[in-house]
């Protein structure tokens, strides 16, 4: 099922035939870079089916991205619903979050899928706000944020409840914010 389309992306949900980049990305020191963990096939498969059944459930999740030119899956991008993070973060509020294979960055291809994923959140789902947040240190991704149009949240950085206290430089995340009304006013 195809989400929505760019211009050189499909934006879909998963295939069976995705897994093997599903457990690429999620072993790679460089794309988890800011994760606690790397995940083994069998941690990466079943990570794969929570993504996949959480989009059949509710619409909502992360994406598959294919490249249109190659055919090739590169990553993914979506709209998820943050359950876990409360407080700081409102049950119920939608982030907006991507992870793509390396060989893929620094080609626009996160920045082109989240803008889409913007527009579907605020002109089909009628969403008033998503909300975006990554390790303090992932110039990365809050690049990838600041390119969309969010903005960091004034007193919205918070140690994430999930990282284990091992990894003390994992802890602190910045919250970035982008309301339907400043994505309207942005376009």
């Amino acid at each position: 099922m195809i989400i929505t389309e760019t211009e050189r992306l499909i934006i879909r949900n998963w295939r069976e035939t995705d897994r093997d980049l599903v457990f690429e990305i999620n072993s790679d020191e460089a794309v988890m870079e800011f994760f606690p963990f790397r995940r083994n096939r069998a941690e990466a498969d079943a990570f794969f089916d929570r993504v996949h059944s959480m989009i059949a459930e509710t619409g909502l999740g992360f994406y598959a991205l294919e490249e249109k030119a190659s055919g090739e899956t590169i990553g993914f991008c979506g709209l998820a619903r943050v359950d876990h993070l409360e407080p700081p973060i409102a049950k119920g509020t939608i982030e907006i979050g991507w992870r793509l294979a390396a060989r893929y960055w620094g080609k626009g291809f996160a920045s082109e899928a989240a803008r889409a994923l913007l527009a579907l959140g605020f002109e089909k789902l009628g969403l008033d706000q998503i909300v975006s947040f990554a390790v303090h240190d992932n110039t990365r991704s809050t690049s990838v944020m600041e390119r969309i149009g969010m903005h960091r949240v004034a007193g919205g950085d918070f140690d994430h409840p999930n990282v284990p206290d091992t990894y003390p430089h994992l802890k602190r995340h910045v919250l970035y914010r982008l309301t339907a009304d400043e994505w309207r006013v942005g376009r």
